[in-house]
């Protein structure tokens, strides 16, 4: 996830399903957010036929300027339901 819309990632993520079955979203802090309304989208409106599957967070060691920092992450997975 980055700083693009909300619906660019919701459309990739349709894509991505339709090729695979199963989509890993994953973004690191203010993007956090952004990653769980994507999932929400494609699991409430987009597909209904998707499951939340997994959710790991935690953080990492970032560098950028050269100071260390920990930045929280998230990752969701998305799977194709079972038929009932």
């Amino acid at each position: 996830m980055g700083r693009k819309p909300t619906s660019t990632y919701v459309v990739a993520g349709m894509h991505a399903f339709n090729a695979s079955g199963r989509v890993v979203l994953k973004a690191r802090g203010r993007s956090i957010s952004k990653a769980v309304d994507v999932a929400e989208i494609l699991r409430n409106k987009a597909l209904p036929n998707v499951k939340l599957t997994s959710v790991r967070i935690g953080s990492e060691d970032f560098e950028a300027q050269g100071k260390k920092r920990k930045v929280s992450f998230i990752e969701l997975t998305l799977e194709k339901a079972e038929a009932k």
